[in-house]
């Protein structure tokens, strides 16, 4: 059985986009990255939005020739994952291994999680939202980044109530701290 994971960059008032849905103050350094990429190192299922699909599906055909080692490094732990896509209006998927379910059942989630031999992601904070408040999600890592942007897209759902026992932190050099914790039922 795998964990369901939730990961964020997040600003440090708690949004994972700016009021004009923007996100580009939270791209990762080369250090931030490469630790980014050990946790995804074992994660073999992502499970996204539309929205978050089409933002991260670049990462099937980008060209990582001439890009530092952290990006090559993603592209190619990316490319090699399973993907669900929980959408209603997206026809085909624009990536290998990914398939697209036209609704988010917490029980087939369940079902996924319990039948993974490695562990699950789930990518987006509105399907992360709801994950959280059904109780599934096991851990979240949250990469606060040294911006305050004032509104957003917030990285946690409002009106849950969750316990979390903090079960690791990192200090950056850009500034960024890492938040590991685990999540109570």
């Amino acid at each position: 059985m795998g964990k369901l994971v939730y990961a964020a960059l997040t600003s440090l008032d708690g949004y994972i986009e700016d009021a004009q849905g923007g996100f580009d103050w939270a791209a990762p350094d080369e250090e931030v990255h490469s630790f980014a990429n050990g946790l995804e190192r074992p994660i073999g299922t992502y499970l996204y939005g539309r929205r978050m699909y089409e933002t991260m599906v670049a990462w099937e055909t980008m060209e990582t020739a001439g890009e530092p080692p952290a990006v090559k490094e993603y592209a190619e732990i990316w490319r090699d994952a399973d993907k669900v896509v929980y959408s209603r209006t997206l026809g085909e998927p624009s990536s290998e291994r990914t398939r697209i379910e036209r609704e988010f059942d917490l029980d087939a989630v369940q079902a996924i999680k319990h039948s993974a031999k490695s562990d699950v992601a789930i990518g987006g904070a509105e399907l992360a939202g709801q994950a959280i408040a059904a109780g599934l999600v096991d851990e979240c890592h949250l990469i606060l980044n040294p911006v305050i942007v004032g509104g957003g897209k917030p990285a946690l759902p409002a009106d849950v109530m969750r316990q979390l026992e903090l079960l690791d932190t990192r200090t950056f050099g850009n500034g960024a701290v890492h938040l590991h914790y685990r999540l109570s039922a």
